[in-house]
């Protein structure tokens, strides 16, 4: 494996905290949602890792779709990151919903799944969380 890039980012204070990369352009406070019995008013984790996602998503998506000869600069992705419980412990799941305009559901369908399964960050998750691809 040669590495190309290494992002570097410092957090403290855990899930009501903050986080600042090395190059200064992160730098922000994190705060636990309401949800969760925080106090809000700042991202947190979950965002984070939605926010990440989405993009690495979308460009293995055009990854794919130029292969296929399909036109995806107008698609987009939702990503819901959810925080659970299950039985004494947490795991996070998440659902990735895809829009990709000018083509039939199916075919959405079947270009979505190939992105996902060529996604770093869907690869990382692989087995260990649940994760649910729709094009919708």
């Amino acid at each position: 494996m040669e590495k190309l890039y290494t992002a570097e980012v410092t957090a403290t204070g855990g899930r009501d905290g903050h986080v600042k990369s090395s190059d200064g352009i992160l730098d922000f406070e994190l705060r636990k949602p309401k949800e969760l019995g925080g106090q809000g008013g700042a991202t947190n984790p979950e965002e984070l890792f939605a926010a990440a996602w989405g993009p690495c998503y979308l460009g293995a998506l055009g990854s794919v779709a130029e292969r296929e000869g399909v036109d995806v600069s107008e698609a987009n992705v939702k990503v819901l990151v959810s925080f659970n419980k299950a039985d004494n412990s947490f795991v996070l799941s998440a659902d990735l919903d895809v829009h990709i305009p000018g083509i039939s559901i199916e075919e959405s369908q079947s270009i979505a799944d190939k992105a996902h399964r060529a996604c770093p960050y869907s690869k990382a998750v692989k087995g260990n969380i649940d994760v649910r691809v729709t094009a919708v």
